[in-house]
């Protein structure tokens, strides 16, 4: 019966051939530590400790599905961001740290407004509603999103986080479930990939994502083009748009931004000060 030192050494090398090698040791690691039901420390300690043939067969599997290009969080069901777990699944995005940029700056901005209500606009896993829901006890949030899978995925975060009492999930396109109500402060992650870069992305997003949550037309630009006059006639007076923003996508949302009537318009850069967050007052 294999050893787990043997394992983890065996999965590190099948990785390495994979399309991360960067990553190989963690992931091979990560996997069995997920397999196991432990943690690193568990495993450090118990490196000597054998599996059956059967158990080393059902964790080749899923060396197997990450050397195929599977994201390590579908495989695992489970992602952390701005610090709180998160389950994710296809069709779901995997949350990123470049996201996080957008909730730092909505809970800057949460501390202008008492009682606070925000809108999280395609909210997929519900990461960014969870997150804040969490962090301003304040605030009411409204999470939307098309995908009724989505919401499902959303749902179970906030009470995986304790948070299902501060959310109202509502299902459809955009702004279209809230429709009557206003909102303080209006955010939103959405699909910004133009259909041409599909084949620059690396096979975890191009052949596992889902699609309608990464592509937005030719410039990446048509759903921006449709939330922003939506979310300038559900803000209050002076609340705020903050956007999640693709590469070299800033000018052309400062343009759409100003020509519906948004003022104050600023961006917020990730740590390469790339541009990734758009943020803009209503008068």
């Amino acid at each position: 019966m294999p050893a787990l030192r043997s394992l983890v050494l065996s999965g590190t090398l099948r990785l390495s051939l994979g399309p991360h090698p960067d990553r190989a040791r963690p992931d091979a690691e990560t996997l069995l530590l997920h397999f196991l039901e432990k943690n690193k420390a568990w495993l450090i300690a118990h490196l000597e400790e054998e599996l059956s043939e059967g158990e080393a067969r059902f964790y080749t599997a899923l060396l197997e599905r990450r050397y195929q290009g599977e994201p390590i969080q579908y495989i695992t069901g489970a992602a952390e961001f701005y610090g709180l777990p998160f389950r994710v699944r296809p069709g779901v995005l995997i949350p990123r740290p470049e996201t996080e940029h957008l909730v730092e700056k909505v809970i800057e901005l949460a501390a202008r407004f008492q009682p606070l209500r925000i809108a999280d606009i395609g909210t997929g896993s519900g990461c960014i509603a969870v997150t804040l829901a969490h962090h301003l006890p304040h605030a009411t949030i409204t999470a939307s999103d098309l995908s009724a899978a989505a919401i499902a995925i959303a749902r179970e975060n906030a009470a995986l986080n304790q948070v299902s009492h501060r959310i109202c999930f509502l299902e459809g396109d955009l702004l279209t479930p809230a429709t009557g109500q206003q909102f303080e402060i209006i955010a939103s992650n959405p699909p910004y990939v133009p259909t041409a870069n599909r084949s620059s992305l690396s096979i975890e997003i191009r052949d596992h994502e889902p699609p309608f949550a990464l592509f937005a037309g030719i410039d990446g630009l048509d759903i921006y083009r449709r939330l922003i006059p939506e979310a300038f006639a559900c803000l209050s007076p002076g609340g705020f748009i903050a956007l999640e923003i693709g590469y070299a996508q800033s000018s052309a949302i400062a343009d759409l931004l100003e020509g519906f009537g948004f003022y104050s318009i600023e961006f917020v850069s990730d740590l390469q000060s790339i541009p990734r967050v758009a943020v803009a007052q209503l008068p």
